[in-house]
């Protein structure tokens, strides 16, 4: 989703605002702005004075050579737009300025009510210069004002419905900003002699490590040597400082030609921090301190619902089947878009786990509180620490795998898994499993990394098939029980980044309809591992074949049946049957990658698309 970066100190603002918005592309974006407390500059106001605006669509490259390199001002605000309301123009960018050019806001959410705030403000004379919800804003900032920026934002913010993260400047109170959060995030960074305000942390990164996480309905005002925060009903609030726990060069390439392709080669490492003093030998079971969860609450748990949205749904849909294998209680992954709305029923005896890698997913995070607000107990599942998921569930896990930059998610999804079938583990040894069940799945998860590396160390025969099917348009992903839900994710990681239309069914499924869309030019790629469905699927296969169909499998290594129905077999280790979701996963990530190369598409970031969908 869009980016914000702010910055208040002794140096010039528009070098850090460039950079930081630099970090922020990976989150998706059209265009890009900053606005200085600096004459000289293009600006929508009147008057040697007023706030100074460079803003234009396209990339940061495109809006970095419109910025004088030696211009001043040593506050300022940038933004990275992804158009919800209005075209992508250089007029809907922000920041965005009032009438006289002397406030200027960035913004991320989306208004709700601004048709009818905009209505009331052109009745008053107000001249809008662009068509976006977020430009209101500034004008009812520039009405509020009193002598008082937090004063004026406080009220400003208290007429807006739906979701916000602001960030403000007023020329009249040089060297402050303000900002305001409800629903999409902010964080404050705290260096020296110098502040920050940012949606991400990756934005602060090379300048702090001391940050502050803004709730929701709180506000800050900064500047270059003292910050404070408060409520919207000016109470002062006393926020707990954070240390971000990241290296820079975490975020950066380091010799891979994208993020993508850097963490799908991250996974093996990921998925060790995943497990790392989370697996018991001696008693053969899980440890996970973070749940906030004793024995016999764990005991009293009769139902496990999974909520996510997108790849952490997919997640969570083989977590399902790896949970009722192993701990003999329901288990259902919910869309969380849907089931905020549908007025769940939330059982004494369930417990729900909210899964997201950014910890921000809008969607993930307002099904939370709808399940809380109806006294269900949320655990999360994040990457990020001290994200808006990880601070308000009721108890939960990290995945460590460390920040993923890449659009389309990878680690992420593999590290999930890790998570939960720690769970799942100790869960199961709580109830049915045996010590020697319990030591095989232990040994069978710490076998995964190396057998992804292995999958790593050979990836020639996934390049070449992308260069021979790269140029189809259509794909079909099949797979049975818990790789069914792998397929689905392979189809969605191929749509991702290479834009060939695919999807994935359950290989049972295709000869109710799919089979009806086969063609000589329409692949279908198959999960074949060696589990108690692989019969079932090669009987699927065959139904493709049969009528003339290019059928792809992913199968286990000497698998010679299998390399005798199909046209192209990738081939994976052999594993315990519940590691297998872990092993097709790789292959199916690098397949979409490579396509993507073939076809010049933008791996890192895809049309359309954003990294942390922080609005409905």
């Amino acid at each position: 989703m869009c980016g914000i970066i702010g910055y208040c100190g002794p140096r010039r603002a528009a070098p850090i605002l460039l950079e930081g918005l630099k970090r922020l592309e990976y989150r998706g974006y059209d265009s890009a702005g900053i606005a200085l407390a600096t004459p000289g500059c293009t600006t929508a106001g009147e008057g040697a004075d007023s706030l100074g605006v460079i803003k234009a669509r396209g990339k940061i490259k495109d809006l970095k050579a419109l910025v004088p390199p030696d211009i001043a001002g040593t506050t300022g605000i940038g933004h990275t737009r992804w158009a919800t309301h209005g075209e992508v123009t250089d007029a809907n960018a922000h920041p965005h300025l009032d009438g006289t050019g002397d406030f200027a806001i960035v913004h991320n959410g989306v208004i709700e009510n601004f048709h009818q705030l905009r209505d009331h403000l052109l009745a008053q004379g107000v001249e809008f210069h662009s068509e976006t919800d977020s430009e209101v804003i500034v004008h009812l900032l520039a009405r509020a004002y009193q002598g008082d920026l937090v004063a004026a934002l406080t009220a400003t913010v208290s007429l807006l419905k739906g979701t916000y993260g602001i960030v403000a400047m007023y020329r009249g109170e040089p060297g402050r900003l303000v900002g305001a959060r409800n629903g999409s995030p902010l964080v404050l960074g705290i260096g020296q002699g110098e502040m920050f305000l940012a949606s991400d942390t990756t934005a602060i990164l090379g300048y702090t490590r001391q940050v502050i996480y803004l709730e929701d309905g709180e506000v800050v005002s900064l500047t270059a040597d003292e910050y404070a925060t408060s409520d919207l009903m000016n109470r002062e609030i006393r926020k707990e400082v954070d240390h971000i726990s990241w290296e820079l060069e975490s975020i950066e390439k380091t010799g891979f030609t994208h993020f993508m392709e850097k963490e799908i080669y991250e996974q093996p490492e990921a998925i060790r921090r995943a497990l790392r003093g989370r697996l018991d030998r001696e008693y053969a079971t899980g440890h996970l301190g973070g749940l906030n969860l004793n024995s016999r609450e764990l005991l009293e748990v009769g139902r496990i619902v999974l909520l996510a949205a997108g790849t952490s749904y997919h997640a969570g849909m083989v977590a399902t089947y790896a949970l009722e294998e192993l701990v003999r209680v329901p288990a259902v992954a919910e869309l969380a878009s849907e089931l905020r709305y549908r007025n769940p029923l939330v059982e004494r005896d369930a417990l729900y786990f909210a899964a997201s890698q950014s910890g921000e997913t809008a969607d993930t995070l307002y099904a939370m509180r709808e399940v809380q607000r109806k006294g269900g107990r949320v655990l999360g599942i994040c990457n990020v620490v001290g994200s808006t998921i990880a601070r308000e569930s009721d108890g939960g896990v990290y995945i460590h795998s460390g920040p993923e930059i890449s659009v389309a998610s990878t680690k992420a999804f593999t590290s999930q898994l890790a998570a939960f079938y720690v769970f799942a583990l100790l869960m199961g040894r709580m109830r049915h499993l045996s010590h020697d069940q319990g030591l095989r799945l232990i040994e069978a998860l710490e076998a995964v990394p190396g057998q992804i590396e292995a999958i790593l160390a050979h990836t020639e025969p996934i390049r070449a098939l992308a260069r021979r099917y790269a140029s189809c348009e259509h794909f079909f992903f099949l797979g049975r029980g818990i790789n069914y839900p792998v397929a689905l994710e392979a189809a969605l990681k191929l749509k991702e980044v290479s834009y060939i239309h695919a999807e994935g069914y359950s290989a049972a499924e295709i000869k109710h309809g799919p089979l009806a869309l086969i063609t000589e030019e329409t692949p279908s790629v198959f999960l074949v591992p060696r589990d108690g469905l692989r019969e079932k699927v090669i009987t699927s296969m065959k139904e493709v074949k049969a009528r003339r169909g290019p059928v792809i499998a992913l199968a286990v290594e000497g698998d010679q049946e299998v390399a005798r129905v199909a046209d192209e077999v990738l081939y994976v280790p052999e594993a315990h049957h519940l590691m297998y979701p872990f092993l097709l996963a790789v292959p199916a990530q690098l397949f979409a990658y490579y396509c993507a190369l073939e076809r010049g598409c933008n791996v890192d970031q895809p049309r359309n698309l954003a990294k942390s969908v922080t609005v409905e």
